[in-house]
């Protein structure tokens, strides 16, 4: 593992923080779109911030993207449990302010979306080539 610039994977981190940002703003009416699938399109958010400075390859950074994605989670109940409170709001857009084993669910889909893209990617690429 070594650090790095991947541009591809950065345009594509800029790509999904457009997604993410619009799910933020305007998904307040749809709880599921919101709630749920910004959840794991939070996973492949974290892998390609990931993937976009970090050699490595997809299983380890899929991995630390959903430990991520657990990590937040764990700290929402920490926080409840605590008292503590976020009170910039901007943040507790991003890092959420109330823990929810659905969330737990959304994480480990996006880790799994996350695989099927790469492994349907590599394919494309290999057909490509062959091609």
């Amino acid at each position: 593992m070594t650090l790095t610039f991947n541009k591809r994977a950065f345009a594509a981190l800029l790509a999904v923080t457009a997604l993410e940002a619009l799910i933020a703003t305007l998904g307040a009416p749809y709880p599921l779109l919101r709630g749920f699938v910004g959840d794991v399109v939070a996973v492949g958010w974290a892998y390609l911030v990931y993937r976009s400075f970090i050699r490595a390859g997809v299983l380890p950074l899929a991995l630390a993207a959903l430990c991520t994605g657990y990590a937040v989670e764990l700290g929402q109940y920490l926080a409840r449990y605590f008292g503590w409170r976020l009170e910039q709001p901007v943040l507790r857009v991003i890092l959420g302010s109330v823990p929810d084993w659905w969330d737990m669910l959304a994480y480990t889909l996006g880790f799994f979306l996350v695989l099927a893209l790469a492994a349907w990617n590599r394919r494309r690429g290999a057909a490509l080539r062959g091609a």
